[in-house]
């Protein structure tokens, strides 16, 4: 089968013919209708993981995608053959991914019955994302009405988080790079668009908002930038990074909640998603949709912070 893996950490991936995977106890074989690109699928050749869970090679990356059951092994009891799913293809040992034609998974990874309102394509950019957009907004304790700072708002997991927050009626200030993207969330649902580029982020906010925002949500700052950003809150707010750049003491300091988050991913998690997204209280943010020969150079940009959206590597059209 085709797939897009690496021989060796830090190396360019490859598109590369690889013996199909075959099914385990316990586990479920899925023909890939599609993946989707996340920044953790570089992180994972860099080595991310390295110390976490043991790996293999060829290392097969990709976590995000979906498409068809095909086989199931002994003692499954979720799937069936014909089952249409979507979610989280990582799991243990790394390096059997999503960037693939085939890929054999345990039943109990982080997979569910795939939305029943889009296509599968579209479901394969959705599971980290929305689960992280979704668990950011339950854990900043926002109700509707009041205000979010988003910053980063223009990548996979800001359109995802931009569109949940303006569905439960919270007040999203969204950053925008260019007049180009501030339109683009709008649309989505942003507020209030600043363009850090042409003026400053913290007076503009502050303009808005002099007594601070409710919560913060940056899924792109560095230590120093956070920890400026959480000064545009009230106190007894929330401040949330998904760059693992807070520390408890500044926080304490200004009488913030929150800090660092890591998403908690899961088939119950995958299936509150699935609710939002068939009741139509979001959208894919598709950013584009490349084949398995492309995948390599999406990668590649995807490294140098480029993303409007979401990036879909289609491996086996509908």
């Amino acid at each position: 089968m085709k797939a897009v893996a690496v021989n060796e950490f830090k190396t360019l991936p490859l598109v590369m013919d690889l013996p199909e995977p075959a099914v385990k106890e316990g586990s479920i074989k899925i023909k890939l209708t599609a993946a989707g690109l996340n920044p953790f699928d570089w992180k994972t050749i860099d080595g991310i993981m390295q110390d976490h869970m043991p790996h293999v090679f060829p290392l097969i990356i990709g976590a995000d995608g979906a498409g068809v059951v095909t086989e199931v092994g002994a003692g499954i009891t979720r799937f069936k053959i014909g089952d249409k799913v979507y979610g989280q293809m990582l799991h243990s040992p790394v390096g059997e991914g999503s960037y693939a034609e085939y890929v054999v998974v345990p039943e109990t990874a982080a997979i569910t019955m795939a939305p029943e309102t889009i296509s599968l394509e579209d479901a394969a950019a959705a599971p980290t994302a929305g689960m992280t957009g979704l668990q950011l907004l339950e854990k900043a304790k926002l109700e509707s009405g009041q205000s979010l700072l988003l910053i980063g708002a223009a990548g996979g997991v800001g359109s995802f988080t931009t569109q949940l927050a303006n569905a439960k009626g919270i007040r999203v200030i969204a950053t925008a790079s260019s007049p180009a993207q501030a339109e683009r969330l709008t649309t989505l649902g942003a507020a209030v668009t600043i363009n850090y580029k042409a003026s400053s982020l913290e007076e503009e906010v502050r303009k808005l908002y002099p007594d601070g925002v409710d919560a913060l949500i940056d899924l792109v700052d560095n230590k120093e930038d956070f920890h400026k950003m959480i000064t545009l809150v009230k106190p007894e707010g929330y401040a949330l990074t998904t760059q693992f750049v807070a520390d408890k003491e500044s926080l304490k300091a200004q009488h913030l909640h929150g800090g660092n988050f890591e998403t908690k991913s899961s088939p119950a998690a995958l299936d509150a998603l699935r609710k939002v997204i068939d009741a139509g209280e979001v959208s894919i943010p598709v950013d584009r949709k490349v084949s398995l020969e492309q995948a390599p150079a999406a990668i590649a940009e995807s490294r140098q912070g480029k993303s409007k959206g979401k990036t879909i590597i289609v491996i086996n059209a509908e």
